[in-house]
């Protein structure tokens, strides 16, 4: 996961590219409009970004280094990037799945 989150041109392709693939499947498996599959990914993998944001983040308090003028809670290394990849690899799951279960619902 470091590799692929190694720049930020690398892990904006990755987003781009599994995105595409996620959209894609749930518009062709399961019969939803590319506007459709695209906005319903918009509101999963914003939903998720917040939900990962809070994983692996340790303080600058917990790691013993805080800069002078700066909140002593705020995140040493956030990881941005690697966590967007895992939220959109996430993402493109759970739109699949909501993909496959409208149907069952009869939206």
């Amino acid at each position: 996961m470091k590799n692929l989150a190694g720049s930020l041109w690398s892990t904006i392709a990755v987003v781009v590219v599994v995105s595409c693939i996620a959209v894609a499947i749930a518009v062709t498996a399961f019969g939803l409009r590319v506007s459709g599959g695209l906005a319903l990914y918009f509101v999963i993998w914003w939903i998720l970004l917040f939900a990962v944001l809070p994983f692996g983040v340790r303080s600058q308090a917990e790691s013993g280094e805080v800069v002078q003028g700066s909140e002593p809670g705020a995140p040493t290394l956030p990881a941005l990037r690697e966590k967007a990849i895992w939220t959109t690899f996430i993402a493109s799951i759970v739109l699949v799945v909501v993909a496959a279960v409208f149907p069952l619902t009869g939206l």
